[in-house]
């Protein structure tokens, strides 16, 4: 059977599909956890600061490690290394699991987070690798929709199956997912010989940039609730800085770097990360700052809140597809430009609903922000892995998702420390709604500033055609 399926015409599509598999798989269990945690902490008998790092340590070792794995497919083959990522993610699912107390859980975590990190650093490669520029687009954009239906499906799923069963069963569904996309992966992908076995893996550059990644995300994650200016924060901000500074003084004088900055020049490459960095920064502040505007202020119900924040990913999931369409078509440039800027129209929106909005008064400001993110991700993810030479796919796409993750860790952090900068308070009492509401309008307006900045930085991209030429 998977011999006809790789001398069928329609091969790349099976495997989009593969790849959709562990996508949605990584995506879906970052969001399925939160729903869970309340249960998890009475079960395990946690308390909210250790309960946290089940959420934290799985983004730190995702973050840390995605050009990690991206540098090692480049190397090993872009097969091997998702094929396992399957594998390690069921294990540690099975693991987490089966955890009797919260550090276990939490060291199951880890397990589990660097498979995800396998699958997320390659997803991007393997479609750009099989794809031809005319469709990649297209692929790309559906594979945006399969991160969208991870985090729409996560909590809902999440909260069906802790009520069915029990907080174990949003770990334990994983496991036959997990055993299916291995056997997929396996028997689909292509095999992709590395271009060049004699380079050497640059170690020392792996693991400056590792430890560098945690200390600055671990600073960033734990500023607010700690103090900016406290003891542990300040390490883990100096000690993360002055690590990624050796990484890049070792990645300027070893033969073969973890990470070429080389393609740093790369145009589309350089544009693209960093107005997605900017985009996800702008995105997330509302993100964070959202519940509480519709939960405190609005007195909306959490179910009626989650039903109202899934107008983002719903629309975001419609427009990805059609947009990576069209910049096979069209080029990259109008499409995100002109998504960053119905993202900043978005938070302009949210700055302007008052204290007693009604729900048809908050919905379009989610619209706009699914329709702005859905616009932009698709051709802006195309073009930057359109840019690169085919033998650095695999770390270019784990920079790209590294990207991502970090605009949503420095997303979160600046919305809520700016927010309480200016007084506000996720609480607020009878009296301080009028506080709370200038608070979050300021957060907005700051957040659309910043997505305008990414608007500016965008249409200084090249087209594809030139990017190909690399």
């Amino acid at each position: 059977m998977f011999d006809n399926i790789k001398n069928s015409l329609n091969y790349r599509w099976f495997v989009l599909a593969t790849i959709s598999i562990g996508t949605f798989m990584s995506t879906l269990d970052s969001s399925i956890v939160n729903v869970a945690l309340p249960t998890i902490s009475g079960k395990l008998h946690s308390d909210l600061s250790t309960l946290q790092w089940v959420v934290t340590a799985y983004l730190l070792t995702i973050s840390s490690l995605l050009p990690v794995f991206g540098r090692t497919a480049d190397l090993l083959g872009r097969k091997k290394v998702y094929s396992l990522g399957f594998l390690i993610f069921t294990l540690g699912s099975a693991l987490c699991g089966l955890a009797q107390t919260i550090w276990f859980l939490v060291g199951t975590r880890v397990l589990q987070a660097v498979g995800a990190s396998m699958l997320m650093s390659n997803s991007a490669a393997i479609v750009t690798a099989i794809f031809p520029p005319k469709e990649r687009g297209k692929a790309l954009g559906l594979i945006g929709t399969v991160v969208s239906l991870g985090a729409l499906t996560g909590p809902a799923l999440g909260g069906i199956l802790i009520d069915l069963a029990s907080w174990r069963s949003i770990f334990y569904i994983n496991v036959p997912i997990g055993i299916i996309g291995y056997v997929a992966a396996l028997s689909i992908l292509p095999v992709d010989e590395p271009r060049k076995g004699h380079e050497s893996f640059d170690f020392a550059g792996a693991i400056f940039f590792t430890s560098g990644m945690i200390g600055l995300l671990f600073g960033i994650n734990n500023g607010e609730d700690w103090g900016w200016s406290s003891l542990p924060v300040l390490v883990s901000l100096v000690l993360g800085i002055t690590l990624l500074a050796l990484f890049v003084i070792t990645e300027r004088k070893v033969q073969h770097p973890m990470i070429d900055l080389s393609i740093f020049r790369i145009r589309p490459f350089l544009v693209g990360n960093l107005s997605g960095w900017l985009s996800f920064v702008a995105m997330f502040a509302n993100t964070m700052l959202l519940p509480f505007y519709l939960q405190q202020v609005l007195n909306y119900s959490p179910s009626q809140v989650g039903l109202l924040m899934m107008a983002f990913p719903i629309m975001m999931a419609i427009v990805a597809p059609i947009s990576g369409n069209a910049s096979d078509k069209f080029g990259p440039i109008v499409l995100t430009t002109g998504g960053l800027a119905i993202i900043a129209l978005g938070l302009f929106y949210y700055s302007t609903l008052p204290a007693t909005a009604s729900v048809y008064q908050v919905i379009p400001g989610s619209l706009l922000m699914g329709i702005g993110s859905g616009l932009f991700q698709s051709p802006n993810n195309s073009s930057v892995m359109s840019s690169v030479p085919p033998q650095k796919l695999g770390v270019a796409g784990g920079i790209n998702s590294l990207v991502r993750n970090v605009g949503m860790v420095t997303g979160i952090a600046f919305s809520v420390s700016l927010f309480e900068a200016l007084g506000g308070v996720t609480k607020p009492m009878p009296g301080q709604t009028a506080v709370f509401m200038s608070a979050y309008r300021t957060v907005m307006l700051v957040a659309m500033a910043i997505a305008l900045v990414a608007v500016v930085i965008s249409l200084n991209r090249k087209s594809y055609a030139k990017a190909e030429n690399h």
